[in-house]
């Protein structure tokens, strides 16, 4: 190549260099049903790690609450559930490699799975550091909602502030704001992670192309994709109840889940 075309080559807006389209299945409505029929088989193939992660992910809810209330901002733990959704596609890798691993046969150790992560390729830890900053701005959204409602002042202790939250008109254009903003929050992370994480993990390819893959999975599989979102959201909060002891249950069922779901609508790996 004569280094006229290589510069031409380098030159090219990055819009211009053709972006690798992965082929994608469509898949039944009841398709989650199946992907959570699955997730429970493989966690109680390996009850040890499942149940660890989904222990260790009570646990750190538990020192997050704690740490609100330390601060006095006892009003936000309400907001802890977006965190959840937020955060949980990349903290649940872990559980997509153990259901690799006995889909493929190969054997599972507790420390292969958790530094799966660690060990991965750069863009997983890229897509890891974007729900990250998008959970930031998640709580800054919390944030300046409270203010522009309820003041600078401290923030009351929970039990009056859920009293005021669902008795006060005040309290419910609040609620009805911010449940409408978190919804679309979560919707976008939702698109961009739905089979991105384990997309990573398995193929070398960039964030942009694991998320626009993702994008394109709800698009094309939507009635499917709207009932998995569903059913994520009411585990999830099935989860939180209780002093999030269900979540030892409900997260790592949705990590297993999960994978299984990437499994079925990105061709090729059905």
């Amino acid at each position: 190549m004569s280094d006229s075309d290589t510069s031409t080559s380098n030159d090219r807006p990055l819009s211009q260099i053709p972006m690798e389209i992965i082929e994608l299945n469509h898949v039944g409505t009841d398709a989650p049903w199946r992907w959570l029929k699955k997730g429970w088989r493989d966690m109680w193939s390996v009850p040890m790690i499942s149940l660890a992660y989904g222990a260790g992910f009570a646990l750190l809810s538990v020192v997050i609450v704690a740490g609100l209330l330390g601060f006095g901002w006892q009003s936000l733990v309400i907001a802890l559930w977006g965190l959840f959704l937020l955060l949980g596609p990349m903290l649940a890798v872990g559980l997509y490699e153990a259901s690799r691993r006995l889909e493929s046969g190969e054997k599972i150790e507790f420390t292969d799975v958790v530094t799966v992560g660690v060990r991965s390729r750069g863009q997983l830890a890229f897509m890891g550091v974007l729900l990250m900053l998008l959970s930031l701005v998640w709580v800054l959204i919390a944030f300046i909602l409270f203010m522009i409602f309820f003041g600078v002042g401290p923030l009351p202790p929970i039990t009056e502030f859920i009293s005021h939250l669902l008795l006060t008109k005040q309290g419910i254009s609040f609620l009805t704001i911010g449940t409408l903003a978190g919804a679309i929050l979560a919707l976008a992370v939702f698109a961009l992670s739905a089979i991105s994480v384990p997309l990573l993990m398995v193929r070398d390819i960039d964030v942009v192309t694991a998320s626009m893959t993702s994008a394109r999975a709800i698009r094309e599989n939507p009635k499917a994709m709207l009932l998995w979102a569903v059913l994520i959201v009411a585990l999830t909060a099935l989860g939180v109840a209780g002093a999030f002891l269900g979540l030892i249950i409900t997260f790592p069922l949705i990590g297993h889940a999960t994978w299984h779901a990437y499994r079925e609508i990105v061709e090729g790996e059905s």
